[in-house]
C-alpha cells in the first residue's frame, strides 16, 4: 500500500506514524507523579460498560476531552491535563469503550460507532453531575465532539476541534489504508500503543479501525457528520494545523463553512498532533476561547 500512496502519500503516511443515570465509581490511583499535578482516576457504570476517566482541575467550567483513534485520555492529552487552568477548569479526559482503560469489551465499529461514542460521552459527564460541558476533540474525539454538540445542543457550552472531517474521500481512504500493518509504524509511535493495548490488541484493533472509518466511504458524499454540522449551536474553534499531513484543509474549512458562527484558528506549522507538539499555545488557545 505504501507503493500505491505514492510520494507524497509515503510523506503523509510517515508523519502520522510520528504524530500518532449516576454510574458506580471504581477509584484508581491517578499518574499524579507523571502530571506534577493531582490527576484522580475512576470507572463509571454507563451503557452497559465500564468507561474510564481521567480528572483533575476544581474549577466551575467543565471541559471533557475526546481522543483519537486508538487514543485514551493518557496517551493522547497530558499536556492539557497537566497544564490547562485548573482553578478556572473541572478537566475529565476519558476512554471511549474498547480503548485504553475502558476495556472490555474490545473495540468495534458498527456503522453509528461515532454516535454511540457521543452518547457515551454525554451520559458520562451526566453521571458524574456536571451540568453543562465544553469539549475538546481531536481526530476521531472531534468528530464525535461535532455529533455530541449537534444532538444534544442544551448539554454542550462550547468546543474546540481540531483535525477533525465531516465525511471521507477517496484520498483520505488510502491514508486509512496506508496504516493498516501497524509493524510498519515507527519504534516512537508504537511502542506507547504496545504498552497500552498489547501488541495483538493493538494490531487487531488498527486493522478493524481502518475497516470502520473506511465504511462511510461508501456512503453518499462520504458522510460521517456532513448532515448534522448546521445543527450545532455551541460556539466553536475549528483549530488546523496547515502541516497536517493526515486530514488537507478543505476539511477544516468546510466545518467551519456549514457550522454557524465558527471560528476558524490556523496554525502554519502545527501538524496533526498539534495540541502536543505546541501544546503551550494551543493551550493558551483553548483557554482563551473557553473563558
Amino acid at each position: 500500500m505504501v507503493a500505491v500512496l505514492g510520494g507524497r502519500g509515503v510523506l503523509r503516511l510517515r508523519l502520522l506514524l510520528s504524530a500518532l443515570k449516576p454510574g458506580i465509581h471504581v477509584p484508581r490511583a491517578g499518574p499524579a507523579a507523571a502530571f506534577g499535578t493531582s490527576v484522580t482516576s475512576a470507572k463509571v457504570a454507563m451503557n452497559g460498560v465500564q468507561l474510564h476517566y481521567q480528572q483533575t482541575g476544581e474549577g466551575g467550567h467543565a471541559v471533557l476531552l475526546l481522543p483519537g483513534m486508538l487514543g485514551s485520555g493518557e496517551t493522547d492529552f497530558g499536556p492539557q491535563l497537566k497544564n490547562l487552568n485548573k482553578k478556572l477548569f473541572t478537566v475529565v479526559a476519558w476512554d471511549p469503550r474498547g480503548y485504553g482503560h475502558s476495556r472490555p469489551p474490545d473495540r468495534d465499529f458498527p456503522a453509528d460507532f461515532f454516535e454511540r461514542d457521543a452518547k457515551d460521552a454525554v451520559d458520562l459527564m451526566k453521571a458524574l453531575k456536571f451540568k453543562k460541558v465544553s469539549l475538546l476533540g481531536w481526530s476521531d474525539g472531534g468528530i464525535t465532539a461535532l455529533i455530541a454538540a449537534a444532538k444534544y445542543p442544551s448539554y454542550i457550552h462550547k468546543m474546540v476541534i481540531w483535525g477533525a472531517n465531516a465525511y471521507v474521500t477517496d484520498e483520505d481512504s488510502m491514508i486509512y489504508e496506508g496504516i493498516r500493518d501497524v509493524s510498519k509504524w515507527s519504534e516512537r509511535t508504537r511502542k506507547p500503543l504496545e504498552a497500552l493495548y498489547g501488541y495483538d490488541y493493538f494490531a487487531r484493533t488498527c486493522e478493524k479501525w481502518v475497516d470502520g472509518i473506511r465504511q462511510f466511504k461508501h456512503l453518499p458524499d462520504g458522510n460521517i457528520c456532513r448532515h448534522l454540522l448546521p445543527q450545532v449551536q455551541c460556539p466553536t474553534l475549528i483549530v488546523h494545523g496547515e502541516k497536517d499531513p493526515l486530514v488537507p484543509r478543505f476539511h477544516a474549512d468546510f466545518i467551519h463553512e456549514h457550522v454557524k458562527g465558527s471560528r476558524l484558528h490556523l496554525m502554519p506549522e502545527g501538524k496533526h498532533n498539534l495540541h502536543l507538539r505546541f501544546a503551550n499555545e494551543f493551550n493558551r488557545l483553548a483557554e482563551g476561547f473557553l473563558q
